[in-house]
């Protein structure tokens, strides 16, 4: 044929064109993840130096009697569950959306609209708080591993209200995600409240300065109506390959008449009885149920673990998170949920278990009707 190229020539030329075109994809797709790792605080910043959670430069969890072990170090059985044992873990089908339309003003009692995983919009007192907002497919510093949502986002981060606070809980990818803070700059003019350190994270994507608020366990913030506080929780921190350089935490959310709890992730320990005394009872909280495993019982409550803490914080109507979304764990899809229900009813504990996107009026609390069991 006219034109082309000899045999081992032509495929050799091929090749370094497909080898090229690789190499091209393959830093295309990794242009970011030097962003995804954020930054690592300043050792030296005198916030973090003061800290009584941090020494040996790292921040270390509160000492317990009740939790124990490594966090978040699976042995070689779990990895094999993890990856072979799939029956299960994922809905049979499309798990059932809702999409209510924002209302002008945000709620004077208490409502949550859960969005899936642990993002949350709370609403009390005519304030709006989003927590831990996560819009991306995968929970990874990559688009193209990792886990992947199970269920499509139920609504666009432009349809949200203007929020008067944005909290993080820590800087895990399934908390903490650097798209979804970018287009948050964007859309709304909020603060973002974190755990120390993680301003780092929020100053490297973009976040101009004013609008991060950074605190130690126990301290606290005023804007306008609400006073946030970020309280203990028993976890650990890491984006890249180093951990526990910057704080993780739960917040407590109150508003002159109302308050809200909000676990982020943690294990069991006693720090929760001390939350409900200081600063309990609540309306509502939101309690992390799912990815839990015998192997980092440490950092993630099971259902009982978090009926159990639910009740020493005087949690008021139980909302559950942390499940449904991602597939974090080898547990069923739905066992965290049917443990909570277990476990909710032997102990006389309230609760409701929306769909992703479903707004609950804590004061009404929509019956259960197990949306869920069709798709185990």
């Amino acid at each position: 044929m006219s034109g082309a190229l000899p045999g081992r020539a032509g495929r050799r030329a091929l090749a370094a064109v497909a080898a090229l075109t690789v190499v091209g994809a393959a830093a295309w797709a990794l242009r970011e993840l030097p962003a995804q790792f954020g930054r690592r605080p300043d050792p030296l910043d005198p916030r973090v130096r003061v800290s009584p959670q941090y020494r040996d430069g790292v921040f270390h969890n509160a000492p317990s009697q009740v939790s124990a072990g490594a966090p978040g170090s699976p042995d070689a059985a779990t990895l094999r569950r993890m990856l072979f044992e799939k029956e299960g873990r994922v809905p049979a089908g499309a798990v059932p959306l809702a999409a209510p339309e924002p209302s002008a003003a945000a709620s004077e009692g208490v409502a949550v609209t859960w969005y899936g995983h642990a993002s949350a919009l709370l609403e009390l007192d005519g304030c709006r708080v989003l927590v831990d907002p996560m819009w991306s497919d995968r929970c990874s510093p990559s688009h193209l591993a990792g886990p992947k949502r199970l269920h499509p986002v139920p609504v666009d981060l432009a349809s949200l209200p203007q929020v008067d606070a944005v909290l993080i809980s820590h800087d895990h990818y399934d908390h903490l995600d650097m798209a979804t803070v970018r287009r948050l700059v964007e859309l709304q003019s909020a603060p973002f409240a974190v755990p120390l350190g993680i301003g780092g994270h929020l100053r490297r994507w973009g976040v101009p300065e004013h609008r991060i608020i950074e605190l130690d366990w126990d301290e606290t913030c005023t804007l306008g109506e609400l006073t946030l506080t970020l309280t203990a929780a028993h976890h650990f921190s890491g984006r890249g390959f180093t951990r526990n350089t910057t704080l993780w935490g739960s917040w407590v959310v109150a508003g002159p008449e109302r308050r809200v709890f909000f676990t982020g992730d943690s294990g069991y320990f006693e720090g929760f009885a001390r939350i409900g005394e200081q600063h309990g009872p609540f309306d509502a909280a939101l309690m992390a149920i799912g990815a839990y495993d015998a192997a980092w019982a440490d950092i993630h409550l099971t259902p009982e673990d978090a009926v159990r803490a639910h009740l020493e914080l005087r949690g008021g109507l139980l909302l559950p998170v942390h499940w449904c979304t991602f597939n974090l764990a080898p547990h069923r899809w739905a066992e965290p949920v049917e443990r909570l229900l277990a476990e909710a009813k032997a102990q006389g504990v309230a609760l409701a278990v929306p769909r992703p996107g479903q707004r609950v009026e804590v004061s009404d609390p929509p019956e259960l009707d197990g949306w869920w069991e069709a798709l185990t």
